[in-house]
């Protein structure tokens, strides 16, 4: 434990003096929100066009820091995401958030509507609720909750991409490798995520409900049992259409499929999730950890090499909440030297700046944005305070209530 203690007390003073400030820094406060790009050289695009992932990922991390840390400055940090998300990214008249809106706020970018960002939209919300007890948070995670499930709903599963009139389009964004999906793991993974914060948030027989179908859904469709990992890409009755391994998303999966059922108080669902999550956490460790850290994925068995920020943070996470249920000391050395590479090749140096996109097999950077519509301070700060929350807690189950 005194490995883990030390672990806890590295991360917090990383989501202290370097997470919160740089996420500080990037404030709009003449336009609302937070500015949407800085390029690798550090340069802030003032103007450019504001992610509305971004900036729902941005709301749920100061929430959360709030609920972790207690600092009133963090609350209001929130708060101001909060606004700019209700201002400016709902849309009055046809419901749901958009992809992306000016820099000022003052109109849509891209009012495409999908299911991925509607659901990051109810997970801010539904933390910030948690955070604030604003109720118009909830009931507006919820009115989105109502949404997804009247507007995206085919009897094989959740539809991703449509018009700002909720008419379906290609699903681009959430497709790659030359694929065009129907259905892809990634937006059914962060609608899980999103309704067990919503469950979370408020008890809800509806909620309830899906949760429990997307869980069983995971078990049943979407987890390869023969080649332990998770299908990425399917076609409109979910039949998977390739033959493809996402390491990140895999060891991501396996923690946040195992917090949901606990959530959910599901001691039948939760002894099968178990099983099966370990047994994606130690498939990555062979087939997608090298030299220290992860590579991103697999595709028709030709890997991926480079090493992506967000996947080694959700490799901390996955392999402390493997550690937790196991006390396996191979999991315990697998986060430490998962932090060691964080810090030594992934943290940026340079003053007012945060994680490298990527680096090279050879530990050089990628020139990539410090922050754009996908490059935010969820996931490394959500390893930070997961350490942090699990750490304190030894395993316990009472801090879900507190994160």
């Amino acid at each position: 434990m005194e490995t883990l203690k030390q672990l806890a007390k590295e991360v917090q003073s990383h989501l202290e003096t370097v997470i919160l400030p740089y996420w500080k820094g990037m404030i709009d406060r003449e336009n609302g929100g937070f500015y949407g790009y800085r390029d690798f050289s550090l340069a802030l695009d003032p103007q450019a066009v504001k992610g509305v992932i971004l900036n729902s990922r941005i709301l749920w991390f100061f929430s959360n820091a709030y609920l972790t840390l207690g600092r009133e400055e963090d609350l209001d940090y929130a708060r101001h995401a909060y606004r700019f998300l209700m201002d400016s990214c709902l849309d009055p008249e046809y419901g749901g958030v958009y992809w992306s809106v000016r820099y000022d706020g003052t109109a849509p970018d891209d009012a495409m509507k999908h299911t991925y960002n509607q659901a990051f939209a109810i997970y801010a919300l539904a933390c910030y609720y948690r955070a604030s007890r604003d109720e118009q948070a909830l009931q507006t995670a919820m009115d989105l909750f109502r949404i997804i499930e009247e507007k995206t709903l085919d009897p094989y599963g959740y539809r991703e991409a449509f018009s700002r009139e909720w008419k379906e389009i290609d699903n681009e964004f959430l497709s790659e490798n030359g694929l065009l999906a129907d259905k892809t793991m990634n937006t059914l993974l962060h609608l899980l995520e999103a309704y067990t914060e919503l469950l979370l948030a408020r008890e809800n027989p509806q909620v309830r409900a899906r949760l429990t179908w997307i869980i069983d859904t995971f078990t049943q469709k979407v987890y390869n049992q023969e080649e332990c990992r998770l299908e990425v890409f399917f076609d409109r009755e979910f039949h998977s259409i390739a033959n493809m391994h996402s390491y990140g998303h895999d060891i991501e999966a396996s923690w946040l499929l195992d917090r949901a059922c606990e959530v959910l108080g599901d001691p039948v669902r939760q002894q099968t999730v178990k099983v099966y999550s370990r047994q994606m956490a130690d498939h990555v460790l062979r087939a997608g950890y090298w030299q220290g850290a992860l590579r991103y994925e697999s595709f028709e068995g030709e890997i991926n090499r480079q090493y992506v920020w967000w996947v080694q943070a959700e490799g901390v996470v996955g392999y402390l909440n493997q550690y937790e249920k196991t006390r396996d000391p191979l999991y315990l050395n697998v986060i430490e030297q998962l932090w060691a590479y964080i810090q030594q090749h992934l943290v940026d140096p340079r003053p007012n700046s945060e994680w490298f996109y990527e680096v090279n097999p050879d530990g050089t950077p990628v020139e990539k944005p410090i922050t754009e519509l996908w490059k935010c301070p969820y996931h490394n700060g959500r390893m930070c305070m997961e350490v942090l929350r699990r750490v304190e807690a030894d395993g316990s189950e009472e801090a879900y209530d507190r994160i």
